[in-house]
This record gives C-alpha cells, sequence and structure tokens, in this order.
C-alpha cells in the first residue's frame, strides 16, 4: 500500500536564511511528502508559484505551505502604511 502523499510547498529567495530552510526542510522530508520549491526572484514560466504565495497569503521569506496550507510559523502579518506609522516611521 502506498503511503498518501503530502505536498510541501517551499518559497524561497535564493538568500541565506532561505539556504537554511531549503536544507532544514530537505533534512526531514519522507517518502510520503512530495516537495516543491518556489524561487520567487525566478518567478516560475507559468506565474504559478507568485499566484499560490499570493493565495496562500505569504508575506515574508522563507515560508512552507503543507497541502495548500501555510504552516503556522510562516504566517506573518503584511507590512501595511498604518503599522509603519505605529513604528514612527514617516512622523517628524
Amino acid at each position: 500500500m502506498k503511503p498518501a502523499t503530502r505536498l510541501v510547498e517551499m518559497f524561497t529567495a535564493a538568500c541565506p536564511i532561505c539556504d537554511d530552510t531549503v536544507r532544514l526542510v530537505k533534512s526531514v522530508i519522507c517518502p510520503s511528502c512530495e516537495l516543491r520549491s518556489y524561487d520567487l526572484r525566478e518567478g516560475c514560466a507559468t506565474n504559478e508559484c507568485r499566484e499560490k504565495a499570493s493565495r496562500y497569503g505569504v508575506n515574508a521569506l522563507p515560508a512552507i505551505a503543507v497541502n495548500g496550507v501555510l504552516l503556522y510559523c510562516c504566517r506573518r502579518e503584511s507590512i501595511t502604511v498604518d503599522r509603519l506609522r505605529a513604528a514612527g516611521i514617516g512622523q517628524a
């Protein structure tokens, strides 16, 4: 009997922190996991990777989604004007 396949999608930007995450994920991946890596700097021929990143709510890299759901540890709030101003940016 073939084990159920888990789709693991990794979103990166070819940076040192992303490289560490790629190595970590590859070190724990198992035979029941299908790994797909997307370098958002490079993009992909169909733009599928950027569309998925947007659909999953990826706001920072690296990020990992499993079976179409962004992992909780990868969820970060997006940068907005209100958050920048609340931090004092743009104010004299």
